[in-house]
């Protein structure tokens, strides 16, 4: 006890307590368009986020007789509802090679999920489960292209499999980020919004409630180690809901453009004396480069009237289906021996990719790297990748 602390003083003492009630929410329409507040945006679509959890079997090891020994790993991730009757989006590494994945709502309804289809190019999944009688909530999809660098961002994710339906906020650091999807250079949406892991594959608000992105990726570490925070990244919903659509209606993407090349950036080949382009070092036997006349040596350095100059730009300006599709013509600018020539091109479908060509073209002088696949959620960038 204080010396000369006295009951008469004690008595003096008071703490001030606020008189403040608890703000009520306002429940809003997303499909108004106009800005809301963070709780309004939470209110409005967490009926309409899954927590995902899967299991597979993994090889751990192996015993003294040389015989694989077998695990179940589990594994969590996010996602939304598309649709009423039970379309779910999500990324493809959540599901990939998962033999049972099942799916929560907000309210701790869980349901078992089939995964109809994926992309590991563009690491998007739908899911689909049976509601029965429970009443789903789709998301409202928005415009990516509205984004500013600046705009208010949230999401409502399953961060490390355990803090369910948490929502984190940000705003958008940069817009048209080339980040590699599992060596498909995309152009990504960069915030600086709270992510871990847990939360790919769960939807990217913007100031609306509109979904805007799928969130993919994290990292904690930059390219030269040093340690890095508040760097997140997000496909663009503009370049995959056509996607997302083919897989619910296909069970996988079928407008992919695929050219039948496999290129490296020009920059690599000094010989060549062409600084800046895409530089083919092989071409696929019977495929749409072949057809046009193009050949290994080549240096792209336009598709259209996009110019290449590198081996990513080609990825980016090809891969977006909201830019080519299968079907497609385009006119292909290249060098060939120092001399700029044209040829008309009419692009194939991914499907048509052969697993493993039986008949290709390779060059002996430039690289042939293997690549595997996904690299934890933030991806290096790739050589010498195919389109």
């Amino acid at each position: 006890m204080v010396k000369g602390w006295h009951a008469s003083q004690r008595k003096q003492s008071q703490i001030l307590l606020s008189d403040q009630q608890k703000t009520e929410v306002e429940t809003v329409s997303i499909a108004s368009g106009k800005p809301l507040t963070f709780p309004q945006i939470y209110q409005a679509n967490a009926d309409s986020c899954i927590s995902i959890n899967t299991s597979a079997t993994a090889t751990v090891g192996y015993n003294i007789f040389g015989q694989q020994i077998q695990s179940k790993v589990a594994s969590a991730g996010s996602g939304f509802v598309l649709t009423a009757d039970g379309y779910l989006a999500t990324n493809c590494h959540v599901v990939n090679h998962a033999s049972d994945v099942n799916v929560t709502l907000n309210n701790g309804t869980s349901f078992p999920a089939e995964v109809i289809g994926s992309d590991a190019d563009y690491d998007i999944a739908i899911l689909k489960i049976d509601p029965g009688e429970t009443k789903l909530k789709p998301v409202v999809i928005g415009a990516s292209a509205n984004l500013t660098v600046g705009s208010d961002v949230s999401t409502i994710g399953n961060p490390l499999g355990e803090l369910t339906f948490s929502m984190t906020r940000g705003i958008v650091s940069c817009l048209n980020r080339k980040i590699n999807l599992n060596g498909t250079p995309f152009n990504m949406i960069q915030v600086d919004t709270a992510i871990n892991p847990g939360n790919s594959g769960g939807p990217l608000f913007n100031n609306c409630g509109e979904v805007v992105g799928i969130v993919t990726a994290k990292t904690s570490a930059a390219s030269n180690g040093s340690a890095a925070e508040g760097l997140g990244f997000a496909i663009p919903i503009d370049d995959v809901l056509a996607m997302l659509k083919d897989i619910m209606e296909n069970g996988r993407v079928t407008s992919h453009a695929y050219m039948g090349i496999r290129t490296d950036d020009a920059a690599n080949y000094p010989a060549a004396d062409v600084p800046n382009g895409a530089y083919l070092v092989e071409i696929i036997a019977g495929g749409p480069a072949e057809k046009a006349g193009l050949k290994i040596g080549d240096i792209i350095t336009m598709i259209g009237t996009a110019t290449i100059t590198s081996s990513g730009d080609l990825h980016a300006t090809v891969g977006s289906s909201k830019t080519y599709q299968a079907g497609d013509t385009v006119t292909v600018t290249y060098v060939r021996n120092g001399q700029v020539q044209t040829s008309e091109l009419t692009f194939g479908s991914t499907t048509e990719m052969p697993l493993e060509p039986e008949s290709k073209q390779k060059n002996d002088d430039g690289p042939d790297q293997n690549y595997g696949g996904m690299d934890d959620f933030f991806r290096q960038f790739f050589e010498g990748t195919g389109i």
